[in-house]
């Protein structure tokens, strides 16, 4: 698991690109990358895959702010990224959410 960023000089925009490895995801189908950006919508667009079952997802998210998310793999099981800024109590679970600062 990883987290890229990269800071825009025109705007006041981080790129994140999100990582998570084949053996991270369990070696799941399908992930979705689920959190305060996208509303915890569950119905996301997928995590694009890679040959190697790595999945990837770039996003453009507003500077000097903070992002919970976790991934969403196979739609059952939840996963943190241990690679993340932070980890915060979920309001609706026993879980941590990863947080992302940009």
């Amino acid at each position: 698991m990883s987290l890229k960023k990269q800071y825009l000089k025109s705007k006041p925009v981080c790129k994140v690109t999100f990582k998570l490895t084949a053996s991270e995801a369990n070696n799941a189908e399908t992930a979705k990358l689920v959190g305060d950006f996208n509303e915890w919508d569950i119905a996301a667009e997928p995590m694009k895959k890679l040959k190697n079952g790595d999945f990837t997802q770039t996003l453009n998210l507003t500077a000097d702010c903070e992002y919970q998310f976790r991934y969403l793999l196979d739609d059952e099981n939840w996963e943190n990224d241990w690679a993340a800024d932070a980890y915060k109590p979920s309001p609706i679970s026993f879980d941590d959410n990863s947080v992302v600062r940009v």
